[in-house]
């Protein structure tokens, strides 16, 4: 793959010392434990979901040590990340999420205070599916 100059350790972790490494963008967004498949982060990067240094990255890009991604976060949000570290085989998730620093900014606390309010006051969920008496209660309403 790219980046051959680098030198690998045994767990794929890419040596910082041994020159300038890169990694494929999806490869690194599914090693870093971003997204749950490969398939998913290149979905995400065609879709124009994913930017590297303030612009929009495709799937192949090849990314370093210090780049800025951004990428969709819950809610609508967006995370910003700083690159620290690089991979290209699966790794466990405690050395994964040192991949990268999330240097996101907190929510002002009025949109701390909306969010907590939305989860208080939106509509629960029902308890699964009916049983016969609610089933036969919906026909006879519906007028079947």
């Amino acid at each position: 793959m790219a980046g051959g100059a680098a030198e690998r350790s045994e767990n794929g972790l890419m040596d910082a010392g041994a020159g300038t490494g890169t990694v494929r963008l999806d490869v690194w967004l599914d090693v870093a434990c971003l997204f749950p498949t490969r398939s998913q982060a290149k979905a995400a990067c065609e879709g124009g979901k994913v930017d590297v240094n303030g612009a929009r990255a495709k799937a192949h890009r090849e990314i370093r040590e210090g780049d800025r991604v951004a990428l969709p976060g819950p809610g609508g949000t967006r995370r910003e990340l700083v690159v620290r570290g690089l991979a290209e085989r699966s790794i466990p998730k405690a050395e994964a999420r040192k991949l990268y620093e999330d240097v996101t900014p907190p929510p002002s606390p009025e949109v701390a205070e909306a969010r907590r309010l939305d989860r208080m006051l939106a509509p629960r969920g029902e308890a699964g599916r009916p049983d016969r008496r609610e089933r036969r209660e919906r026909r006879r309403l519906k007028g079947w």
